[in-house]
């Protein structure tokens, strides 16, 4: 009995170190990248995630990850659901390395940095409406909702923008300001079109400096 309990404790240990050494690896290297609703513990992975251990069915997360990553699922999966069973510390640190694990490997599925879990409240308030859409199945309220913000968006950067023309010869600073407010707002509505007509970027190559934009 003696000896479970300290390969117990053993494989929490390394799963703890592993957790810390991952999380603050990723930070270092990408804390300029924005998180995505699959990093919270309120996002639909980490929940589904829930559900299948609570259950001891894999079968509803497999479609969260790629099919050459199955197999690091189920065997994290496999030891997950062992480990749980041992006391409520153990099933808390057990479950916390699962939805790490699954998480980093769905986002790498995408070509997407993984920066470790956030709290569910950082989920952004779009995400949250269109999770609310899928919930109602209408898509109403969010395409009025996201409307109304690219509209404010579109308004406020075109006003600065002309604001700021008006005066652009004036001086080399007066320019500078100009080509500045020109840049985000020409920036800003063609980052808008490309999503429209569908040719938004998604994870690895969303991440590149300067994806989807063209210079000035």
């Amino acid at each position: 009995m003696k000896r479970k309990h300290k390969i117990i404790i053993t494989f929490l240990t390394v799963l703890s170190a592993l957790i810390l050494i991952d999380g603050s690896r990723h930070n270092s290297i990408f804390t300029s990248f924005a998180f995505a609703h699959c990093d919270t513990l309120a996002g639909p992975v980490v929940m589904t995630a829930k559900t299948a251990l609570e259950k001891s069915d894999i079968t509803p997360l497999l479609k969260w990850v790629k099919k050459e990553n199955e197999k690091e699922i189920r065997d994290a999966f496999a030891k997950t659901l062992a480990v749980r069973k041992q006391s409520k510390d153990a099933k808390e640190l057990a479950d916390m390395y699962f939805f790490e694990t699954l998480v980093r490997i769905h986002r790498a599925g995408e070509g997407a940095p993984y920066t470790g879990l956030k709290p569910g409240e950082a989920i952004e308030p779009v995400v949250q409406e269109a999770d609310k859409a899928l919930e109602a199945g209408s898509a109403d309220h969010l395409v009025k909702f996201v409307t109304d913000a690219v509209a404010k968006g579109i308004r406020e950067k075109f006003a600065h923008a002309k604001e700021t023309k008006k005066h652009a010869d004036d001086s080399v600073a007066a320019g500078r300001e100009f080509v500045e407010a020109y840049v985000i707002f020409t920036h800003y509505v063609e980052r808008l079109h490309l999503d429209a007509e569908g040719a938004g970027l998604h994870g690895e190559e969303a991440a590149k400096p300067g994806a989807g934009q063209h210079g000035h």
